[in-house]
């Protein structure tokens, strides 16, 4: 049972050495696969009523837009499909917004939303349109708020559309960040791009050369690429203006944790990381992050002994550091997965609910961000809370 399986599972088991990436990837994300439709029965006879997900509102005082970029990097084939040609990547754009403006922000398309149930809910009932449906706070094409803000990268995990980081992209959004929420080419059920082709997922079920650490390293060139297309003298984003180029952090989950790190560690440009519940396949250099802050944020069986690579991650980090575990959490908790599991009628028993792994993801996520690059006082991050009893502060 490889890592990210015992992590849907929410077991601390002992250490493993990493599968292949066939079965890190099919591992993920279980919560949401036995969701059946409405009026489909359990084996005890009570019906499972299923609902359109609806996304916590922000809390932070700006209104959110939403773009999309469609960016082609033309100095580079694509790692998992060459005969694609050049590497092209999709990027949900989320700002600070004025309000009343823009319109309604799908959360996904139907085609991949139709491909991520057949990829991980196979037979389940759940029609892609509910999930296309669900309930979001951001404004497509919404007109920009007045200023210049910090930009946040952020990398879903393999197999995680990027649509599932909705959440926190919208609420650092609320909070005066500009957020590029990237979805990698090949590395999810299903990327829509502007033609109106949806690039399936390839290295989902067989490994790639190169194997795990490969995919990080891959992602971090897709983040120095969108770097480069935001912040260049030639920016690809109309809005490009409102990006502080000296204050940018990146976030991510599962193996986006790892590309976190292996980005901070190719791109001095990034000055702040957090990776959430992923494995380090992609080592942290033992020289460290140039003493840049870095978050480790993880469920139970990511504390100290219980994944290796977050033992070495920790003793090469040489900067601002903190190590989080969060009771009953499992790997989607850091993510959408657990509201869209509540309105499929399959919560997870044991597991945190979907608001509580929402404010957790946020509150944490936010404050490092808002320490590191808006220099705010953040009490949160300075130890234990009574507000947040499930939160523990490791110090190995």
């Amino acid at each position: 049972m490889n890592r990210i399986r015992r992590a849907a599972a929410a077991a601390a088991l002992a250490l493993a050495l990493p599968l292949p990436l066939a079965e890190v990837a099919s591992a993920a994300p279980a919560a949401f696969a036995a969701a059946p439709s409405t009026g489909t029965h359990s084996a005890m006879g009570k019906p499972h009523m299923m609902s359109v997900p609806r996304l916590p509102r922000p809390t932070g005082p700006h209104a959110v837009g939403r773009s999309t970029l469609h960016l082609v990097d033309t100095r580079r084939t694509d790692p998992w499909v060459p005969a694609a040609g050049a590497r092209q990547l999709m990027v949900s754009m989320y700002y600070p917004a004025r309000p009343a403006t823009g319109g309604p922000a799908p959360y996904m398309t139907t085609e991949e939303a139709r491909l991520f149930l057949d990829e991980k809910a196979p037979g389940s009932g759940y029609p892609p349109e509910v999930l296309t449906g669900t309930r979001t706070w951001a404004h497509t094409d919404a007109r920009p708020a007045p200023g210049r803000f910090p930009l946040v990268l952020l990398s879903p995990g393999l197999g995680f559309p990027r649509a599932t980081l909705t959440g926190l992209s919208e609420e650092l959004a609320s909070r005066g960040y500009v957020v590029a929420l990237v979805d990698h080419t090949y590395e999810t059920p299903g990327v829509t791009f502007p033609d109106g082709h949806t690039a399936p997922c390839v290295i989902c079920d067989v490994p790639p050369p190169g194997g795990t650490p490969a995919v990080a390293r891959s992602r971090a060139r897709d983040s120095s690429f969108v770097l480069d297309q935001l912040t260049g003298r030639h920016p690809a984003w109309p809005a490009a203006h409102m990006v502080d180029r000296k204050r940018i952090g990146m976030a991510g989950h599962s193996i986006g944790g790892d590309a976190a790190a292996a980005t901070m560690a190719e791109d001095g440009r990034v000055r702040a990381g957090v990776n959430m519940d992923g494995t380090f396949f992609e080592r942290i250099p033992a020289a460290g992050l140039g003493g840049r802050p870095f978050l480790m944020l993880g469920a139970d069986y990511m504390a100290p002994g219980r994944d290796e690579t977050w033992d070495s991650g920790w003793a090469a980090l040489n900067g601002w550091k903190r190590w989080l575990t969060v009771t009953s959490a499992d790997h989607g908790s850091f993510t959408d997965m657990p509201v869209l599991s509540e309105a499929a009628g399959r919560p997870h028993p044991g597991v945190l609910s979907a608001p509580r792994s929402e404010e957790i993801t946020r509150g944490y996520v936010s404050a490092f961000f808002d320490l590191q690059l808006k220099g705010i006082a953040q009490p949160l991050l300075d130890g234990p809370s009574a507000k947040n009893p499930e939160v523990t502060f490791q110090h190995p």
